[in-house]
């Protein structure tokens, strides 16, 4: 079996390409680092593709654009893969509003490269589009809220959002608005060709080989600099922001479930659920108790169309999905993370 992953070095992508490896998959990774031009060196996808290449034989990696309309055809033409996961992407709607032009073309141009290929040449195999619940915009802030001591959260949704929620006449930012693009084209590929393309809108997507920066990766980031003793500016809403946080292994081993049984154009929200949901000052309490007191400052202005609160539904991946559960805990997520850095301290 054939699995072609796009951001194959990025969190995502390189757990997809190492989880498919290790049960028997022949991986095809497109990854050129683009991370590292979009958040400065710190963020280079280089480190975990040369670990794949090393310690992966079933490997191979092409140092592609995904905005190279004709070089993607001709890898899709020579893979013809089993499965497509396409995780690569502009991540952070700050820096979308600074290069829309990178953005757009990235994140909806380069999915269109991809369907049109797929159709071309493997319109049956499985195609897992790593969306964003930023397509929902800011709507999740006009849901009623609840405010305690350490966190916002939902009044009248305890379970989260779910998939009806609606994308329109809200501010999504530009990196929403272009991952919004990407979403409908990819549904309309699923729906209107009938091709078997599901969407993922991804909450917080981690893991301790995350290439972190302050724009992206909440979790990540602030282990880090709990872990490396760098300061962390709490960015707005009192520090009361809530994310449910998934692992990237859990999402890699969600992406075989759905090439075991796909569907066509179907829309999923992926995040860690209730049980995985964490403020900053929750984090920030968990990381003081384990050893990790933060030098913090606070920045009164909260990122524009940011969420105040966002837990993922899970109802309907689970039904779809029953023998797909979630491995990692919360607890288990920081811990691992916090090792992953302090392994990497100077003794």
């Amino acid at each position: 079996m054939r699995a072609l992953v796009t951001g194959s070095g990025g969190l995502i992508g390189s757990e997809c390409a190492r989880t498919f490896a290790e049960q028997g998959w022949d991986v095809y990774g497109i990854d050129n680092d683009t991370r590292a031009t979009l958040f400065g060196a710190t963020a280079t996808t280089r480190p975990a593709v040369k670990w794949l290449e090393r310690h992966q034989p079933r490997y191979r990696h092409y140092a592609a654009d995904i905005r190279d309309r004709q070089t993607i055809r001709e890898l899709l033409q020579h893979v013809r893969p089993d499965l497509i996961v396409h995780a690569a992407a502009q991540p952070s709607h700050d820096l979308a509003a600074a290069m829309p032009h990178d953005d757009f073309e990235i994140n909806a141009i380069g999915t269109l490269n991809l369907l049109v290929a797929a159709r071309d040449f493997v319109p049956s195999a499985p195609f897992c589009f790593t969306s964003t619940n930023k397509v929902y915009g800011d709507r999740p802030n006009h849901l009623p809220l609840v405010e305690t001591p350490t966190r916002w959260d939902f009044r009248d949704t305890p379970e989260g959002i779910d998939e009806s929620m609606s994308v329109d006449q809200c501010l999504h930012s530009l990196f929403g608005a272009s991952k919004l693009a990407a979403d409908v084209l990819c549904q309309e590929y699923g729906r209107y060709f009938g091709m078997p393309v599901g969407i993922f809108r991804g909450g917080c997507l981690t893991g301790p080989r995350h290439a972190a920066v302050e724009l992206h990766g909440f979790l990540n980031y602030i282990v880090k600099c709990a872990v490396r003793n760098q300061p962390y500016t709490v960015i707005g809403y009192q520090g009361k922001q809530v994310r449910d946080q998934i692992h990237a292994t859990d999402v890699a081993e969600l992406f075989l479930e759905f090439h075991r049984h796909p569907r066509c154009g179907e829309v999923y929200n992926l995040g860690g659920g209730r049980a995985n949901s964490v403020s900053i000052l929750e984090a920030i309490e968990w990381l003081g108790q384990a050893g990790y007191p933060l030098s913090l400052t606070y920045q009164d202005v909260a990122r524009v169309g940011d969420h105040i609160c966002y837990i993922s539904d899970l109802h309907k991946l689970r039904s779809h999905f029953p023998h797909w559960q979630i491995q990692h805990s919360l607890s288990q997520i920081m811990e691992e993370t916090v090792d992953y850095y302090a392994a990497q301290r100077p003794s």
